[in-house]
């Protein structure tokens, strides 16, 4: 549940940005940098406690728990990709900020596609 909960609120507010990265709405670089800063924080937190032995279930396929080494490294480059996107932000150039959300994208997508079972 705690992954799951910390997957729902980096969507949520990663949505918002790319709402506003996109022109789907006006952008808003106080929100962006708000949305951002979540985004960055969350991804911060302790994926291996929450994908550590016990906590198999959910939406996980088991591959987090065969290839602990991929999904640390997966998890490694989104928490990297979350803090660029926090400078681009706070920079507030519109491109640069495109490009970044592009890359978290990325990076969200390839999880997905490797360890959520659809």
């Amino acid at each position: 549940m705690y992954r799951q909960s910390a997957m729902f609120l980096q969507s949520t507010h990663f949505g918002r940005i790319a709402a506003m990265a996109n022109g789907r709405v006006p952008y808003d670089k106080a929100a962006v940098i708000a949305n951002a800063g979540l985004v960055a924080m969350v991804s911060q937190l302790p994926w291996n406690g929450a994908s550590a032995p016990g906590t198999e279930g959910g939406k996980a396929k088991p591959e987090i728990w065969k290839d602990p080494a991929k999904f640390k490294e997966t998890s490694d480059k989104l928490m990297s990709e979350t803090g660029k996107l926090l400078m681009v932000a706070k920079a507030g150039d519109l491109d640069a900020l495109k490009a970044a959300v592009g890359s978290v994208g990325d990076t969200c997508k390839f999880c997905h596609d490797t360890f959520l079972a659809k």
